[in-house]
């Protein structure tokens, strides 16, 4: 989704315009507004509209008003909504920084921004200790500085953040038009008959569990594409692409089919039959691709596998893992060379 175009700030007033990309031509403003801001509800925005403070093209509107590429969209926030955040010392593992981009290796139990239950120790909040007259200058009404994407908080792995409102919007920009890639390694619980597949399966909210995802036939479309690296005590390594970028995806589609994600509790990744039992999910964001915000040419890192990831494949019986890449035989990639990426993956 576009990012914010413009942000001001006046004696506690926060105002925000953006513009309505093609993707979200001809769909609700209050299926718009949350797309755009996915910290908050869509009832939220329903409330600011009936309050008229929120502006399609400077005019008031209706909740159920549809929306065309191009259209300003202006949000007053309220008051208590405010950007008021505190800098807090979490260290980083930083694998590349210039004057635009900062690249991370995420660990475990990292929240990435706050929300109602997570206030405080987030990477937005530790962003603002690395580099607090940087991000300071970030932090608007969604309260993530520099974030144009998320990893669950117990998944690990590489992240890009911007450090300057340009950027931010050529990353936004880059994930919204799909090109941005994403390589995961995962492990995952049984013996797989095809060593290359694509699962092709609507995603949508559980409608009874909130907290979850389900594959839904009136969901959002959502593909992930794998290959098996190797197979050891009823696991299996998976190196996985996504095309589509939906909440829990690669969690979701692996339970579909029946290999949850090892130590994933959410989506029945807790095995009593196995010889270890993970501490947490074992699913490990690799490798990131993207357009550097500045120069347009492709950028690609890598994050090192995490130490927990490599002791349970270890304990399963997998060959050891170069800590940068599995040397195991495996049949040629499925990806194809520019798999594309949406901006709303929480895998």
């Amino acid at each position: 989704m576009t990012p914010s175009d413009s942000s001001q700030h006046e004696e506690n007033v926060h105002i925000s315009t953006f513009r309505v990309p093609e993707t979200f031509d001809d769909e609700r403003l209050d299926r718009v507004l949350p797309g755009n801001y996915s910290g908050y509800t869509r009832g939220f925005f329903q409330r600011l509209i009936r309050e008229n403070q929120v502006l399609l093209n400077e005019t008031p509107c209706k909740t159920a008003q549809r929306v065309t590429a191009g259209d300003c969209i202006t949000v007053q926030w309220p008051p208590e909504d405010g950007v008021h955040m505190q800098a807090e010392s979490i260290p980083l593992n930083v694998l590349y920084e210039d004057a635009d981009i900062l690249v991370i290796n995420k660990p475990s139990g990292l929240i990435v921004h706050p929300a109602r239950e997570n206030e405080t120790g987030t990477l937005a909040h530790a962003l603002l200790a690395y580099d607090e007259e940087v991000f300071r200058e970030l932090v608007d009404e969604t309260r993530r500085p520099g974030i144009v994407h998320r990893l669950d908080r117990d998944t690990t792995g590489t992240m890009v953040i911007a450090k300057h409102e340009t950027a931010r919007r050529q990353l936004k920009t880059a994930f919204a038009e799909r090109r941005v890639e994403k390589t995961y390694l995962l492990l995952v619980q049984g013996e797989f008959g095809a060593k290359t597949a694509t699962i092709r399966k609507p995603i949508q909210r559980h409608p009874t569990q909130r907290r979850k995802m389900t594959v839904a036939n009136d969901g959002k479309p959502a593909t992930t594409h794998y290959r098996v690296l190797s197979t050891h005590h009823n696991a299996s390594l998976v190196e996985a692409c996504i095309e589509t970028g939906r909440t829990h995806q690669l969690r979701v589609h692996f339970a579909h089919i029946y290999h949850p994600v090892l130590g994933d509790d959410v989506y029945g990744g807790k095995q009593r039959d196995l010889p270890v039992q993970p501490p947490r999910q074992m699913l490990h964001a690799w490798k990131l691709a993207f357009p550097h915000p500045a120069t347009g040419q492709t950028k690609e890192f890598m994050a090192d596998i995490p130490n927990d990831f490599q002791q349970t494949a270890e304990l399963l019986g997998f060959p050891a893992l170069n800590r940068s890449a599995p040397e195991i035989d495996a049949p040629e990639s499925p990806f194809p060379p520019s798999t594309p990426q949406t901006n709303r993956d929480n895998a």
